[in-house]
C-alpha cells in the first residue's frame, strides 16, 4: 500500500540532461548544469522531474539503447553528481523520476556481447533467440518506415536475436526469472540514490510474452507489473511507477490492476489523441468520449496528462478521417510526419505560434483530470528544427537566453545544434527576455501551475462533463470534500454563447468565482448559467462565494 500519494497534485516536467544546460563548454548538458537551473524550475512551480536516460549508452538511440544500468554516461557527469543533484531538487521540495527502460539493451550492454559470443554464456537466455527467421519477422516493427524487421541475424552468435525497436536494441527476454530480478537491483540501486520512481519505457512489450513462435496478439504477464509495484513499495513507501502504455481504455484496469496494485500512473494517450482532434476540428465529442473510457476505478490510479512528448505525437487511436484532419492542421508536410501515424512537431509550431491555442491547449491539459507533464522548453514556446531526422528535430537544446547558443553552452558545437533562425531561434524565443516581460508565455505558464496546485480538486477528486450545448465547448466539473470546480473550454475560433446548469455545494451561493480574473459569474436560484467565451476561451471556476478563489482544502 503506497502511504502517500504525491502524485496526485504533482507537476512533472521532463527533460533530457544533455540538452538543459551545459556547464563545462564541452557543448552537452550535464548535472552540474542542471543544478544550477533548479531554482528556475521550482520557481515555475515543477515538483517532479522526470529525467530521460542518462546511463551510459552508444547514444544509437538517444540514450534508449543503455550499455549500462548502473553507472552515468561520463558526458553528463559522475554518480557523486546525480547524487548531488537529487540531494538539491529534495532541498527545494522536488522530487526526481529516472527513465526505466529494461524492455531491450543496446547491443554494446557486456550482457549481449556474452550472450551472443557463448551458447553456454549464463547470458544466452536473457535475450531472444531463434534458429532460423521467424515468419513473421516483418510485423510489428515500432518505427515503420524506418525499422525493416524485429529479427537480426548475429554472426557470432549464428542465431537471429529479437527487436521490438531498432537492430541495436535486443530485446530482453523479460520472463526469465533472473531477468526480472536484475530489473528489480535495477529499481533498488537508484532508489537509494534518492529517485522517487520510475518512467517505465515501452511496458506492453517488457510484459508481453516473446519468441519465434509468438504470433498474433501476444500474451501479456500483468503480474510482471505488480511484481514491480510490491518491490518498490517495500524498498520505498512513496515511490511509483509511471507506465508508457498507449493501450485501449478497456486494457487499463490490467494496468492499473483488478486492485488497483500494479501501476500507479499511466500516460492518457487516448485522452492525447482526441484532444489534438479537437484543437484541429472543434469538435470535441470524441474528446468527452475519451475522457469518459479512461476514468480510473481506484483511489490510487492517476493519468499523466500530456500535450506532446519527446516522441512523436502518435495519431494511431484516431480514424482515418479524423487523423488526416489533425495531419492537415498541424503537419500538412511529409517532413512534419514520422511512422505513418504521428507528427514530430513541437506544439508551438503546430499551433503556427497562435498564443490563444496556445494558453488553450495548456488551460485545458492543466485542468483535465490526472497529472500534468511538462516538456522542457514549452513554457518558453521552443520551436523545432524539421532538418534533423526523426525525433531529435524535437529534441534540441534548452534556449535560456539570446546570447551566443542561446546560453545553453559556451560551446562553437553542441550535441544538437541550437535553433538560431526564424521566429523560434534563441534570439526571438528564450527564458530570460521572457522573465522580464509580465505578459510572456512563461509567466502565464508560471501563473496557470501556481493556480493548478492551488486547484486540488482536479488531482483528487471526481469529474463529470457537463452538457452546455455545443459540441465545441467542454465543460469539466470536479467535486472533492465538498468543493466544486468548473472549467470551460472554446475550440471554436469564433465566441461561443453557453447556458448550463450547476447545483452549489450545500450552504453556498450559485455564483462562478473565476480563478484567473475578475470576470465572475452569478447563477438564478436554480444554479442556471449564461456565459459568452471568446475564439479559444477557458474560464477556470470555483462555486460559492469569493472566499473560494483562495480557499486551500487540507488533505
Amino acid at each position: 500500500m503506497i502511504t502517500d500519494l504525491w502524485y496526485k497534485n504533482a507537476i512533472v516536467y521532463c527533460l533530457s540532461v544533455e540538452g538543459f544546460m551545459d556547464s563545462n563548454g564541452d557543448g552537452v548538458g550535464d548535472f552540474r548544469g542542471l543544478m544550477r537551473r533548479l531554482d528556475y524550475l521550482h520557481g515555475l512551480g515543477i515538483t517532479a522531474i522526470w529525467l530521460m536516460p542518462f546511463q551510459v549508452s552508444p547514444g544509437g538511440d538517444d540514450g534508449y539503447d543503455v550499455a549500462d544500468y548502473y553507472g552515468i554516461d561520463p558526458r553528463y557527469g559522475t554518480l557523486g553528481d546525480f547524487v548531488e543533484f537529487t540531494h538539491a531538487a529534495k532541498q527545494r521540495g522536488m522530487r526526481v523520476l529516472i527513465d526505466l527502460v529494461v524492455n531491450h539493451t543496446s547491443n554494446q550492454h557486456p550482457w549481449f556481447k556474452s550472450a551472443r559470443s557463448d551458447p553456454n554464456s549464463p547470458y544466452r537466455d536473457w535475450y531472444v533467440w531463434s534458429k532460423k527467421k521467424p515468419k513473421n519477422a516483418h510485423e510489428g516493427m515500432v518505427f515503420p518506415g524506418v525499422q525493416k524487421t524485429t529479427w537480426t541475424y548475429d554472426k557470432v552468435a549464428k542465431e537471429y536475436y529479437f527487436h521490438r525497436f531498432y537492430n541495436f536494441q535486443p530485446d530482453l527476454n523479460t520472463a526469465n526469472p533472473d531477468v526480472q530480478a536484475e530489473i528489480l537491483r535495477i529499481m533498488g540501486f537508484w532508489l537509494q540514490l534518492g529517485v522517487s520512481g520510475f518512467r517505465m519505457d515501452a511496458v506492453p512489450f517488457v510484459i508481453a510474452e516473446k519468441g519465434a513462435e509468438v504470433g498474433g496478439t501476444p500474451v501479456e504477464h500483468f503480474n510482471m507489473l505488480r511484481t514491480f509495484r510490491e518491490f518498490l513499495q517495500w524498498r520505498r513507501g512513496d515511490a511509483i511507477i509511471l507506465a508508457e502504455a498507449n493501450i485501449l481504455p478497456e486494457d487499463d484496469k490490467k494496468y492499473f490492476g483488478e486492485d488497483g496494485d500494479r501501476m500507479h500512473m499511466m500516460f492518457n494517450f487516448q485522452v492525447n489523441q482526441s484532444l489534438f482532434y479537437a484543437l484541429a476540428s472543434a469538435d470535441m465529442k470524441p474528446l468527452v468520449k475519451a475522457l469518459n473510457a479512461t476514468r480510473p476505478d481506484y483511489a490510487t490510479a492517476q493519468w499523466g496528462l500530456f500535450l506532446r512528448n519527446h516522441d512523436e505525437l502518435d495519431l494511431g487511436r484516431l480514424t482515418e478521417k479524423q487523423r488526416e484532419e489533425v495531419f492537415a492542421a498541424f503537419g500538412p508536410d511529409k517532413s512534419m510526419q514520422l511512422y505513418d501515424r504521428g507528427i514530430r512537431r513541437r506544439l508551438a509550431p503546430m499551433l503556427k505560434g497562435d498564443r490563444r491555442m496556445m494558453e488553450l491547449a495548456y488551460s485545458l491539459m492543466l485542468s483535465l483530470p490526472g497529472t500534468p507533464v511538462l516538456r522542457y522548453g514549452d513554457e518558453i514556446g521552443m520551436g523545432d528544427d524539421l532538418s534533423l531526422p526523426e525525433r531529435y528535430c524535437a529534441r534540441t537544446p534548452m534556449q535560456w537566453s539570446n546570447e551566443k547558443q542561446g546560453g545553453f553552452s559556451s560551446a562553437e558545437k553542441t550535441y544538437l545544434p541550437v535553433i538560431s533562425e526564424g521566429a523560434y531561434g534563441w534570439e526571438q524565443v528564450n527564458v530570460a527576455d521572457q522573465r522580464r516581460d509580465p505578459d510572456s508565455f512563461l509567466n502565464w505558464m508560471e501563473r496557470m501551475i501556481r493556480t493548478r496546485q492551488e486547484t486540488q480538486e482536479i488531482g483528487w477528486g471526481a469529474f463529470e462533463v457537463v452538457d452546455v450545448g455545443h459540441d465545441a465547448v467542454l465543460c469539466l466539473r470536479y467535486e472533492w470534500r465538498n468543493n466544486v470546480a468548473v472549467f470551460l473550454h472554446n475550440f471554436h475560433p469564433e465566441g461561443v454563447s453557453v447556458r448550463f446548469t450547476l447545483p452549489a455545494p450545500e450552504g453556498e451561493p450559485n455564483r462562478l468565482v473565476n480563478l484567473l480574473s475578475e470576470d465572475h459569474s452569478q447563477g438564478d436560484a436554480k444554479g442556471r448559467y449564461e456565459l459568452t467565451l471568446e475564439p479559444y476561451g477557458y474560464r477556470w471556476f470555483r462555486m460559492g462565494g469569493l472566499d473560494y478563489a483562495y480557499r486551500r482544502t487540507e488533505l
